[in-house]
């Protein structure tokens, strides 16, 4: 019996067998790794996945589904299906000691940000993501400075991960169908960040002020943290706006507020 997808869950299936062999290509599957689907859905990735791979975890939010996934994959003894949340999920928990996990996944629109921020928690033991997400997102994610796509998402994800764009996935490629068009996204954690920083949380705050504020200049949306001399003095212009600022600037004004005496914040 066919699953219902349900809006709820945000839930598109991919069905297209051409796409599902290039995401199996482009994840470049070596013998040994540890892997992780995060929604299996009704198992397009995870079968040609299992094919491939000595083990796989499967994180599926779903009851309906992860009955429905253990009926169809029960001869699977390289599978483990875990019903939960993956906003709330234990990845590290998946890594066997000193290994890495090689997580991939269709990502609902609707939690897409999010998760990938609650991955990025444990980057120390990802060795590699590939997603697929609303294109819109890719293109936030990959974005460079000074244009309309680059923001928080863009430097936040930046700092953590290298970041590549590999291809797009039509609408016509999901049931049932959806209204944007899609693209897959590989992401490499840094085993050291490319920029120095004394406090990411620092940093996404600055980030953060910046971007709420992004057609203000930096003189204003940030003068909360620091002054216009203190940005100047930094060798920042303070005329620029958010979207302006590459990720080494945005991390030299968190680094300064950090530096700042805790009376002057």
């Amino acid at each position: 019996m066919a699953h219902q997808a349900r809006k709820r869950f945000g839930q598109n299936f991919l069905h297209d067998h051409n796409i599902i062999e290039n995401i199996i290509a482009s994840a470049m599957i070596r013998s040994g790794e540890n892997w992780v689907e995060i929604g299996a859905g009704q198992g397009a990735l995870t079968e040609p996945l299992l094919k491939k791979v000595q083990h796989l975890d499967v994180v599926e939010l779903d009851r309906d589904l992860v009955t429905w996934l253990e009926h169809k994959f029960s001869a699977q003894a390289n599978l483990k299906i875990h019903s939960g949340d993956a906003l709330r999920f234990d990845f590290a928990s998946l890594a066997p000691k000193g290994e890495k996990l090689h997580v991939i996944g269709n990502l609902p629109y609707n939690i897409s940000t999010p998760l990938m921020f609650h991955l990025l928690e444990t980057t120390n033991c990802i060795a590699d993501m590939l997603f697929m997400l609303q294109k819109e997102v890719v293109n936030r994610i990959c974005a460079t400075p000074d244009g309309k796509s680059y923001g928080r998402l863009s430097v936040m994800m930046q700092y953590y991960c290298e970041t590549e764009w590999l291809f797009d996935v039509p609408p016509e490629s999901f049931n049932p169908v959806p209204q944007v068009m899609s693209a897959i996204v590989r992401l490499v954690p840094y085993s050291k960040p490319p920029v120095d920083v004394d406090d990411v949380k620092m940093l996404g705050k600055i980030v953060t002020e910046a971007f709420s504020q992004r057609r203000k200049t930096v003189r204003n949306s940030l003068k909360k943290l620091l002054s216009e001399n203190e940005i100047i003095n930094l060798g920042i212009d303070a005329n620029l706006r958010a979207e302006n600022l590459s990720l080494s600037e945005f991390a030299v004004l968190a680094n300064a507020v950090s530096r700042k005496p805790v009376e002057t914040l």
